[in-house]
């Protein structure tokens, strides 16, 4: 049988931030009602919708954020 010798590699993950990645996405959820707002680039339009769905219904005041971003590993050192 012959000898075989193995070799282990680090990598790390990290946000994926390659040209074809896909855009970080930002959605707002009430936790009274589970509506969702709308999904958008920027967590700003989240904040936007949680207002004016707390305007509609005063007693709705949590909100969860949810983030939706893609990471890719990167291949380190051989050991």
């Amino acid at each position: 049988m012959p000898r075989r010798s193995y070799r282990f590699r680090e990598y790390i993950l990290k946000p994926d931030q390659a040209a074809d990645a896909e855009p970080t996405r930002f959605v707002m959820q009430c936790v009274a009602c589970e509506f969702f707002g709308p999904k958008g680039e920027d967590a700003e339009d989240g904040t936007e919708w949680a207002t004016e769905h707390l305007k509609q219904r005063p007693d709705h005041l949590v909100y969860r954020e949810h983030i939706t971003r893609t990471y890719r590993f990167e291949a380190g050192e051989w050991q």
